[in-house]
């Protein structure tokens, strides 16, 4: 089985989900995901962040509002997270490598602190890579806001707060502890991440990720 149909197959197996450690072990052994190629198995396991009792694994994705490759990833992975067993958790956590990936830290966590983020967050994605707004200063990113109908002085504060550097640091934590060098990426339950670097594609990503949340189902 090449890894191409492997994939499909994963995809229209309702996600992988149901396959058990001795089929995980077949797939493997028949050309399926392969540890240190299409993922990585993390040396130190990171500690989850489940929101409720009733969440068992997480996922999260590595992200940054100027990339053009999580841009064109969104739309596939939304459908896929609609698709997540009702026990995965799935949060998304933007990246802070340098001064620009930072600044959109702090829109997107001050976008989650005023109860906006769903309303914006595709919003945003649009403003850069369709209307070409740079949203690289406070300045650029308040006069976008406040053109959607969010209160100025209500973002400003939230942009600035205690609260949202913190968020920030916690995410550039969270990258550093997954070894995150690029985006978007995938983390798995504190233990793998995968990408489409390395899965060869973002939809091949999804179809490895799925295979990864079977592997973290059964502590392999």
């Amino acid at each position: 089985m090449q890894r191409r149909d492997f994939s499909q197959q994963l995809a229209s197996a309702g996600l992988g989900l149901s396959l058990g450690l001795p089929m995980l072990r077949t797939a493997q052994a028949q050309g399926g995901p392969v540890e240190g190629q299409h993922y990585v198995r993390l040396a130190s396991p990171v500690p989850v962040n489940l929101p409720s009792a009733d969440k068992k694994l997480e996922v999260v994705e590595f992200f940054w509002y100027g990339c053009p490759h999580c841009y064109a990833f969104e739309p596939a992975l939304e459908n896929w997270v609609k698709r997540l067993p009702a026990d995965v958790s799935f949060r998304q956590v933007p990246v802070g490598f340098m001064a620009p990936h930072q600044t959109h830290q702090k829109l997107f966590y001050a976008l989650e602190e005023l109860g906006q983020l769903d309303n914006m967050h595709r919003k945003v994605f649009a403003a850069i890579h369709q209307q070409r707004l740079r949203l690289s200063s406070e300045d650029e990113i308040v006069n976008f806001v406040t053109a959607q109908g969010l209160d100025k002085s209500k973002f400003v504060a939230a942009y600035k707060s205690f609260g949202v550097s913190s968020k920030a640091k916690r995410a550039k934590q969270l990258a550093d502890a997954y070894k995150i060098d690029g985006v978007p990426a995938l983390g798995i339950n504190g233990r793998f991440y995968t990408s489409g670097a390395l899965a060869g594609s973002h939809e091949r990503a999804l179809a490895v990720a799925d295979f990864l949340l079977q592997l973290a189902r059964q502590k392999v």
